[in-house]
C-alpha cells in the first residue's frame, strides 16, 4: 500500500473514532502538529536569535561590503560561533510541504471518494468538492461528462467465468488501460474498451473470460460507476449512458477559502508584531515586510480559487493555521519568561560581584 492508500486508511481509522470524516480530518491535523511542534518551537528560537544577532550581522555587512567573498565567510564563521542555523526556519515548511500534498492526493484519490467524499461537515457539503466541481451523481447508472472527460478503471475487476466467478482481479497499469472509442458527445452513450491483457490473470482465464464488472471513475468530475463490461474478441467494451453537466459554484468552499486567508494574515501579522517588537527595522525592511503579511495570503488565496482544492483539505490549512497562532503566541510567552529570567540571573549576578567588591575595600 503508497503512502495515499495509508493516509485514507488512516482517516478512515480515525472517523470511526469521532464519527465524521470532517473531525478526522480535523484530529489528524492536530496531530501533525503536534509532532511538528519542537521544530516550530526550534523555527521561533531561531527567529529571537536572528533578532538579537541582526545589529552584528549589519556590522559585518558594513565593515566587508565591498569584499562580498569574505563577508560570506565572517557570517558563516559567526553563525558557527552562536551555534545558529539561518535554514533552521525552513524545515517545517519543507516537512509540512509533503503533508499537504499527500493529503490533498489522498482526498482526490476513488477510494476516498467512494468511501467518503460526499460526507458532510459543520457547513460543508462533500468534503471531496472543489470551488468549482461538477455535479456527477455516482453508482446511478449514467456518467455525468462533459466533451473533454478522461476516465480511468479501479485497481481491481470482478471477473466471470462460464464455473466461477473472480474477485479483486489486478488491473495492471490502470492509468493506461481504458480507452474511449469515438468522441465524447454528452447526453449520448459512450463506449469504453479495455485489452484483456490489462487483467492479471493466466492465459488459460483469459480464454473463459464472459464478462467483467469494474469501477470506472471520471477524473473531471470524480463520478464513479459499477461498469459491465462484455467479451468481444480479445476486447472487453462497454456502452454507458450519459448526462450533459455544468460546473457549479461552491459557497461553502468559498467559505472556507476566506476562512484560510483571515487565519492566514492573522499568523503573518502575529509573527511580524513579534518582530517588530523586538528589533527596530529600516524603512525598507518594515514596507516589504508589510506587503508581504497583506499581500501573501490575497496570492495564496488567488491561486486557490483557481487550482480545484478539495473542500478537506481546507480544513487541514485553516485548523493548522489556527494551532500556528496559538503556538506563536505560547512560544512567544515562553522564550519572554527565559529572556526575563536570565536577566534576573545576571542582574542578581552583578549585585553579588558589587557586594563582594564592597566587601573587600571594608576588610582592606
Amino acid at each position: 500500500m503508497d503512502f495515499v492508500g495509508l493516509t485514507i486508511e488512516l482517516l478512515k481509522i480515525l472517523a470511526s473514532f469521532v464519527g465524521s470524516y470532517g473531525l478526522a480530518i480535523v484530529v489528524l491535523t492536530l496531530i501533525v502538529r503536534a509532532a511538528l511542534w519542537p521544530l516550530n518551537a526550534s523555527q521561533q528560537r531561531s527567529m529571537k536569535m536572528m533578532q538579537n544577532l541582526q545589529p552584528k550581522l549589519k556590522a559585518i555587512q558594513e565593515r566587508y561590503k565591498s569584499n562580498p567573498q569574505v563577508m560570506q565567510q565572517k557570517m558563516m564563521e559567526f553563525y558557527k560561533e552562536h551555534n545558529f542555523n539561518p535554514m533552521g526556519g525552513c524545515l517545517p515548511l519543507l516537512i509540512q510541504m509533503p503533508i499537504f500534498i499527500l493529503l490533498y492526493s489522498a482526498l482526490m484519490n476513488p477510494a476516498f471518494i467512494q468511501a467518503a467524499g460526499n460526507s458532510k461537515f459543520l457547513f460543508i457539503d462533500r468534503l471531496d468538492t472543489t470551488l468549482r466541481a461538477s455535479a456527477g451523481i455516482s453508482n446511478d447508472g449514467k456518467m455525468g461528462t462533459s466533451k473533454y472527460d478522461t476516465f480511468i478503471p479501479g485497481k481491481v475487476a470482478k471477473v466471470y467465468l462460464p464455473e466461477e466467478v473472480l474477485n479483486n482481479v489486478k488491473i495492471t497499469k490502470p492509468k493506461n488501460a481504458l480507452e474511449v472509442q469515438g468522441e465524447i458527445k454528452p447526453g449520448e452513450n459512450i463506449d469504453f474498451k479495455m485489452s484483456l491483457d490489462h487483467l492479471d490473470l493466466k492465459f488459460s482465464q483469459l480464454d473463459k473470460i464472459e464478462k467483467a464488472e469494474i469501477t470506472i471513475t471520471d477524473v473531471n468530475t470524480k463520478e464513479m460507476e459499477n461498469i459491465t463490461f462484455k467479451r468481444q474478441g480479445d476486447l472487453l467494451i462497454a456502452s454507458v449512458p450519459t448526462v450533459e453537466i455544468k460546473k457549479e459554484f461552491h459557497w461553502d468552499v468559498l467559505a472556507l477559502i476566506v476562512l484560510f486567508g483571515i487565519t492566514m494574515w492573522l499568523s503573518q501579522k502575529l509573527i511580524m508584531a513579534t518582530n517588530k517588537n523586538k528589533t527596530e527595522l529600516d524603512p525598507t525592511q518594515e514596507a516589504i515586510q508589510k506587503s508581504m503579511g497583506t499581500f501573501m495570503p490575497v496570492m495564496i488565496i488567488g491561486t486557490f480559487v483557481i487550482i480545484p482544492i478539495p473542500a478537506g483539505v481546507f480544513i487541514y490549512l485553516i485548523v493548522s493555521n489556527i494551532v500556528q497562532v496559538i503556538q506563536t503566541v505560547v512560544i512567544n510567552k515562553q522564550l519572554d519568561r527565559e529572556a526575563e529570567a536570565k536577566k534576573v540571573a545576571a542582574s542578581d549576578g552583578s549585585r553579588v560581584i558589587e557586594a563582594e567588591i564592597v566587601d573587600d575595600k571594608g576588610k582592606k
